[in-house]
């Protein structure tokens, strides 16, 4: 099952506040939202594909605390983008200043900015189309990086800033070059 749309639209407008609450008292859905303002409700994933997703964010996370170059974050983080959405990527990383620039509640909340890195895992469960526009609306909001990684047939796509999409088969590992210097994905305990 793909994600479900719903439109308020015509009823209501949802604040950044009030949408960060829906999310909190809803902690069991996982909701973005689109730059129009709808909905989308996600579906939970299956434990595979959460444990590829750990085993991801666990590389990630081990490289940002040794070179304490960003801040590293899991699939549970809502960040608000220019262009309105609310996005939460399967594993991202921001640099440090960037973050830093950011005031203590927008920290605490769903953090208004973009990735400079970013990570979306494809489970047979997922419609390819929609994620690859997300990778685009990631791009056009500001990442520098983005990989989407479909799982089943094995490809992983790359998408920098200013420059055509790239398509890898079965890498075995995978470097984020000058955007998260030193870091190299070994894609064993992903595939």
């Amino acid at each position: 099952m793909d994600a479900l749309t719903i439109n308020f639209a015509p009823v209501l407008q949802i604040t950044d506040e009030q949408f960060f609450q829906l999310c909190q008292i809803n902690e069991l859905i996982r909701f973005e939202r689109n730059a129009d303002g709808t909905l989308l409700l996600m579906p939970l994933v299956g434990g595979l594909t959460s444990n590829r997703n750990a085993n991801l964010t666990a590389q990630l996370g081990v490289w940002n605390r040794d070179e304490s170059l960003g801040i590293a974050f899991g699939s549970s983080v809502g960040f608000i983008f220019p262009n309105g959405a609310v996005r939460s990527p399967d594993a991202s990383w921001l640099r440090r200043d960037r973050w830093h620039s950011l005031t203590q509640e927008q920290k605490e909340r769903f953090p208004p900015v973009c990735p400079d890195f970013v990570v979306e895992l494809r489970s047979d469960t997922d419609c390819l189309k929609r994620l690859q526009n997300k990778m685009q609306e990631y791009r056009h909001n500001g990442a520098r990086l983005g990989w989407l990684i479909d799982l089943e047939t094995r490809q992983v796509e790359i998408y920098r800033s200013g420059k055509d999409v790239e398509v890898l088969q079965s890498p075995a590992s995978l470097s984020a070059e000058d955007i998260l210097p030193g870091f190299v994905l070994d894609f064993e305990d992903i595939w």
